[in-house]
């Protein structure tokens, strides 16, 4: 058996809570970086005796287009797939569902799945330090038993998620990253964007109709020169700040 660790992780929240329940699982593991804009995903293949471990951060409700995408590049053939779908503590809505049937259709089948709290991607006050140490232990202790379960065949691949098809409308987020003058053009924003929305001979333009806001090039940026208009992030931490309030759980689905 191979144990895969396929993430979609731009400011590395997603990535945290993967890597929490995937090295409890196994202590090595392939990574697949879906991020990763020059990969040929088609040359994955995989096989019945392989697992998955696939894990995406939630935008709006929704799985990132640009993941789906490349997920439905690869080929399971049957390799046993553990979803994970990481939220910044306001709600995950269809992205499980939707990443579900995403990877059915490549030909995975699907085992279990975990809906992960991190810190938010965009307003950082909202699930602060998520997952943390209890998240951590609560994560491993899941993956220890989906293991065993695993190995000793007791696992199906009819898992119910919550969700609603057709799934949520997801428009976008208004707030785009822009360089300040502190950018001093060093290109590494552009080379570790996911969708190659900042101009390569320009790196402090970036394309805002390509621009899925996903803040990898804040997060990047060695010189601290990224950033989100204030007042739309102000209005944004507004609007949210209800919803995403209080301590809310991570939730683990398998099929008893």
């Amino acid at each position: 058996m191979s144990v895969y660790n396929i993430v979609f992780s731009p400011t590395g929240g997603t990535k945290k809570a993967a890597d929490f329940f995937t090295n409890a699982f196994s202590p090595e593991s392939i990574p697949i970086d879906l991020t990763c804009r020059d990969t040929n995903f088609s040359q994955y293949s995989f096989c019945k005796k392989d697992l998955c471990i696939i894990s995406v951060p939630s935008y709006g409700g929704r799985v990132p287009a640009i993941a789906v995408s490349r997920l439905l590049q690869m080929k399971g053939n049957g390799a046993g797939a553990v979803l994970l779908a990481a939220y910044g503590n306001r709600a995950y809505d269809d992205t499980l569902l939707e990443l579900q049937d995403t990877l059915v259709h490549s030909g995975f089948s699907c085992i279990a799945a975990v809906a992960a709290i991190a810190e938010h991607s965009i307003m950082r006050q909202f699930a602060a330090g998520r997952p943390d140490t209890a998240d951590e232990k609560e994560l491993a202790g899941f993956a220890k038993t989906i293991r065993s379960r695993w190995e000793a065949g007791t696992l199906s691949s009819g898992l119910k998620l919550p969700g609603n098809r057709p799934y949520r409308a997801y428009g976008g987020v208004p707030m785009k990253p822009q360089a300040s003058g502190a950018c001093t053009k060093c290109g590494v924003c552009e080379k570790e964007c996911p969708v190659g929305a900042i101009d390569a001979q320009d790196p402090s333009k970036t394309d805002a109709g390509r621009c899925i806001s996903c803040m990898r090039c804040i997060a990047v940026c060695p010189q601290k020169a990224r950033g989100v208009n204030k007042v739309l992030l102000a209005a944004g931490s507004m609007k949210l700040k209800k919803a995403c309030a209080g301590y809310k759980k991570n939730e683990l689905f398998v099929v008893s």
